[in-house]
């Protein structure tokens, strides 16, 4: 299993920023793929995530600025980041949860900077 993120970078607040996570060894189209971040100091917390159907769901903070969406073809998940804020500042990861071996998958981060 892997999962490859892309697209980070720096950004002025107010800005966009689209994110991407490139997955295989997944049978993709039938599980759950969540984005989480880190910011310095800080716990782990999941930002958006979306099931096998579509659904899709946000932390508090991020509702109405992030949209979670995925590409059952290309077996990639995206998240994309308007209106941010200095506090969406941190490190992402792009997340898949294994049932069937009871474990967590883990893309390698991408920085997100946003300044004020």
């Amino acid at each position: 299993v892997q999962l490859q993120a892309s697209g980070g970078g720096s950004v002025q607040a107010g800005g966009s920023m689209r994110l991407s996570c490139k997955t295989s060894g997944i049978l993709f189209r039938a599980n759950t793929l969540d984005w989480y971040r880190q910011a310095p100091g800080k716990e782990r917390e999941m930002v958006a995530s979306i099931t096998s159907s579509h659904a899709t769901s946000y932390e508090d903070s991020v509702k109405g600025r992030f949209t979670i969406s995925r590409d059952n073809v290309r077996n990639t998940v995206a998240l994309q980041m308007d209106s941010l804020e200095p506090e969406d500042s941190g490190v992402y990861y792009c997340h898949y949860w294994s049932d069937s071996r009871s474990r967590h998958y883990w893309g390698q981060g991408t920085q997100v900077t946003v300044s004020s």
